[in-house]
């Protein structure tokens, strides 16, 4: 297993692990991602902030971090964090404790960058979403309603969002 970005010949692929997850919030009755552009993919592999797990040379894993994300942070924003986005899994590795490697990866992230926090969200309150990133070191900060959201994808627009903060 090796963790390293993502390249501009995986997008299709990253794209493809989006629709995938969006699916399976439909199922699961989740709020659903909407469907993210080629553009806003190629920035993030672009800016080196597209992540991927790879395993048996396959992509097993991808996420985006960022430095800042004040619509969803607020004040808090200012604390010196790493944010994770969009997690998504290969149906195929599912089960294998992906996420908790993508924790021991951002820790020794956050600790290179000089921060003292990772912090993730999710949209909605999905209670097996948020016991699993508790089980994965992660402390639920509660509910926060968005207002500030023109510059969040679609999915944020006037959301409820779970927040999580994992402190170094």
């Amino acid at each position: 297993m090796k963790i390293v970005n993502s390249t501009a010949s995986d997008i299709s692929q990253i794209l493809a692990l989006y629709e995938t997850a969006t699916k399976f919030q439909k199922l699961k009755g989740a709020v659903p991602w909407p469907k993210f552009s080629e553009k806003f993919v190629a920035q993030e592999v672009s800016e080196k902030r597209q992540w991927k797990i790879v395993m048996s040379d396959q992509i097993a894993c991808v996420w985006a971090h960022t430095f800042s994300d004040p619509e969803i942070w607020g004040k808090k924003n200012s604390d010196p964090a790493i944010y994770i986005h969009r997690i998504s899994t290969n149906p195929y590795f599912k089960g294998r404790g992906l996420v908790k490697k993508i924790v021991s990866w951002s820790k020794q992230f956050a600790a290179r960058n000089n921060k003292k926090f990772i912090r993730m969200d999710t949209v909605g309150e999905n209670r097996g979403l948020i016991e699993y990133y508790q089980a994965c070191g992660f402390d639920f900060l509660g509910l926060e309603k968005l207002t500030n959201t023109d510059n969040l994808p679609a999915h944020y627009h006037k959301a409820t969002v779970s927040l999580f903060e994992l402190a170094l």
